[in-house]
């Protein structure tokens, strides 16, 4: 199984991302979506597991805070800020945050901590990324993403 992994889209879905979402089978998006019609768009590639972030306002209030989902045999946890992460994370392979904008990939007391960066646009002189994810048999290797940009 191929997972699309994402978060602050932040109102804009990159043509150089959906390339990758064409790939996916499914899409885990970390939160600070900004528009429905993000949320739409996403859908229309792959099933679609969504966090609500901290710029996500009424319009989002069907979007879960947090989720747990079981994919393939592996558990993950998704909240937009890493500081909301509960300390039970008992039966959780994988951690999926956003909000720092920062690309992170860290195993930590046997837990997979995922964030995928910002694949919106460019905000704090940060690269633009995502992930990439293949789950075979419970496992699951992750491939970081940059997006090409206009320096500005």
């Amino acid at each position: 199984m191929k997972l699309a992994i994402l978060s602050d889209t932040h109102g804009l879905l990159r043509p150089q991302v959906a390339e990758h979402l064409n790939t996916a089978d499914a899409i885990l998006h970390g939160g600070d979506i900004n528009k429905q019609n993000i949320v739409d768009q996403l859908r229309g590639y792959a099933p679609l597991y969504i966090v609500r972030g901290n710029n996500d306002k009424e319009w989002a209030e069907a979007i879960p805070h947090h989720l747990t989902v079981t994919l393939d045999g592996v558990t993950f946890y998704m909240v937009h800020n890493k500081k909301e992460v509960p300390a039970d994370l008992t039966g959780v392979d994988v951690v999926v945050f956003g909000h720092s904008h920062k690309y992170v990939q860290e195993e930590m007391d046997g837990i997979l901590w995922l964030n995928p960066g910002s694949c919106g646009p460019r905000r704090f002189h940060q690269e633009i990324t995502m992930m990439m994810a293949e789950l075979t048999d419970g496992n699951i290797q992750v491939e970081k993403i940059t997006i090409p940009h206009e320096v500005n």
